[in-house]
């Protein structure tokens, strides 16, 4: 995994601008119920950690989908901003955000269990069901 210098991105409207220090260059597809409910279809991200900036941050919108993330959104133009967990302040971003494609590679692909059968990615990818990818995150008991 690489880390793109700083990438820089806006909304649709240009309200709002972000900027993330730790970009990982690897763009993920989520297909749960509710990123399909949200935006549509796939949520495709990049994860930004939690070293992110928005300018005009007076446009934010938060929208608390559970009780571990919020989401955000531009309030004048509906554009999606960010899925973030709450815990660690961890941020991942819609790919089609920021200014810069390159050097980005669609790599993983979560909640694989929930996604609908009228699309497919060609793309070969890490493909993870909902119940592996929250066994990542939960207690092990080597700690």
């Amino acid at each position: 995994m690489a880390n793109v210098s700083v990438a820089q991105g806006s909304c649709l409207c240009g309200a709002v601008r972000i900027s993330a220090k730790n970009m990982i260059n690897l763009v993920g597809a989520c297909h749960c119920n509710m990123c399909r409910k949200w935006g549509g279809a796939a949520f495709l991200a990049v994860e930004c950690g939690s070293d992110v900036s928005f300018s005009g941050e007076e446009n934010i919108g938060v929208y608390q989908s559970s009780e571990w993330a919020e989401r955000g959104f531009c309030q004048k133009c509906g554009s999606h901003l960010f899925y973030k967990l709450k815990q660690n302040n961890q941020h991942f971003i819609p790919v089609g955000l920021f200014d810069n494609s390159e050097g980005l590679r669609f790599d993983h692909q979560v909640f694989i269990d929930e996604k609908p059968e009228y699309y497919s990615f060609a793309n070969e990818t890490h493909n993870m069901t909902g119940a592996e990818l929250f066994a990542q995150f939960a207690p092990t008991s080597d700690n």
